[in-house]
């Protein structure tokens, strides 16, 4: 059976004050738009970091907002610690400055606190249009970051070179450690009982327990074993809101949860039982979904609910609701005080591993696939339209249908047949991905 991806990514952080465009370039760079809307109702998930490459080197791209000093104090402890904390968590920084304003005093302050720091800088100057806008580029050397970079983030020119420097700059793929080991990320809103939960599958408090959110700042690995297998537990800090990381430690936190996410074979999505599942809890799930890992729901703080026979079922059925994407995921239902079902979680983890490493025979593929076909044909309605599908990966599994109009196939008729290969070879807590190819 093939393995995971074991590597870990590098991260650039995108910085630098309001409207200069830092969002066009994220957007430019990694081939998406700063928010990703799902045609499920209720399936927004705003998103503020994502995979991108160039030249065969893959990294992963931040936006980190629009750094802005506050009328009455120049710059505010919100600069200064999310200036530092994109410092201190970046593999490598772009700053974006924009050529129609020239060097402002905030773009002067963010440069000197970027020059204190090791990391490689790239700074990017916007809004070049053309040739004649280049002449302006020059008076951005009073940053003292090197070699100004002009680009379009809106129109792609320049962007080429300046990524060329990026690469050159940013360190390679890291190989993860513990190869044999699966590597579970514990995620949730701050509070919810990660690192209690992580306390009790490693038998001592390694993570920091406070009843206050947010007490968790930095991941913690813990190695464990279950069942004659090594799990490699990733406490992270509680993710909240974009809106509602206000201060430089949360802002930080946030960074580390995500890039917890990628670095994570399977999810374990921790959710407050008294609360339910809240919206942001769906976007955390989206995060995993997007990210293509396996995912699990834990309710936790299930001693404190007053249950009946049906509580259980309805929960579950509350997941299936709240996280209609992932209605994949299993779920489970555990106190991390009274130690209830916990050691379940790393059961269920081992077997959404073994799910979203599974591969099917191309014969059995095609025939799940074409009768699906035949059932419910794709939009344009002409019998064989698709062609031939087979597995091309795993971890998701990922499978690819070749047809003869690729128009025919959208989203919804994409998860249709996922469904169906779900309904025969299970892939239990697992996303896949389907691609479309057209046969010639």
């Amino acid at each position: 059976m093939s393995t995971a991806r074991r590597t870990a990514l590098p991260v650039v952080a995108i910085v630098g004050r309001p409207n200069v465009g830092k969002s066009a370039l994220f957007n430019r760079l990694t081939g998406t738009r700063a928010a990703v809307v799902d045609d499920l109702p209720g399936v927004t998930r705003d998103r503020n970091y994502h995979e991108a490459e160039w030249s065969g080197t893959e990294f992963v791209v931040v936006d980190t907002g629009g750094l802005v000093p506050a009328e009455d104090e120049g710059m505010p402890v919100l600069i200064r610690t999310q200036a530092m904390v994109a410092i201190d968590e970046a593999d490598a920084i772009v700053l974006v400055v924009d050529r129609t304003t020239g060097p402002t005093a905030v773009d002067l302050e963010i440069a000197a606190l970027l020059r204190r720091s090791s990391k490689p800088i790239i700074l990017a100057v916007n809004k070049v249009d053309g040739a004649s806008g280049e002449m302006d580029v020059h008076a951005f050397h009073e940053l003292a970051l090197g070699e100004p970079h002009p680009i379009s983030a809106l129109h792609g020119r320049g962007t080429g070179d300046m990524l060329d420097a990026l690469i050159a700059v940013i360190p390679s793929t890291e190989a993860l450690p513990d190869e044999a080991a699966i590597r579970v990320a514990l995620v949730g809103r701050p509070n919810v009982g990660k690192s209690s939960i992580t306390n009790r599958l490693t038998g001592s408090s390694v993570a920091i327990v406070d009843s206050a959110p947010g007490t968790t700042r930095d991941p913690v690995d813990s190695v464990v074993e279950h069942n004659g297998r090594k799990y490699v537990l990733i406490d992270t800090a509680g993710l909240r809101k974009k809106s509602r990381i206000e201060r430089g430690v949360e802002y930080y936190s946030a960074m580390r949860s995500l890039k917890s996410i990628e670095r994570a074979d399977v999810v374990v999505l921790v959710a407050d039982a008294p609360t339910g599942i809240v919206q942001q809890d769906a976007r955390i799930a989206g995060f995993a979904d997007e990210a293509g890992k396996g995912l699990v729901v834990a309710f936790n703080k299930w001693d404190l609910l007053v249950k009946d026979n049906s509580t259980a079922g309805e929960y579950v059925q509350m997941a299936e609701d709240e996280l209609a994407f992932a209605r994949y995921a299993p779920v489970i239902h555990v106190s991390a005080l009274t130690g209830q079902r916990v050691s379940r979680i790393l059961t269920l983890v081992g077997e959404v591993y073994d799910e979203a490493g599974k591969r099917i025979q191309t014969s059995r593929v095609n025939d799940v696939i074409q009768a699906a076909a035949d059932r419910r044909p794709p939009r344009a309605g002409r019998r064989g339209n698709i062609l031939y599908a087979t597995q091309i990966g795993v971890f998701p599994p990922t499978f690819v249908v070749f047809v003869s109009d690729p128009r025919a196939v959208d989203n919804a008729y994409r998860r249709y047949l996922a469904n169906q290969l779900r309904r025969e070879y299970g892939f239990a807590g697992t996303p896949i991905r389907i691609l479309v190819r057209r046969r010639r």
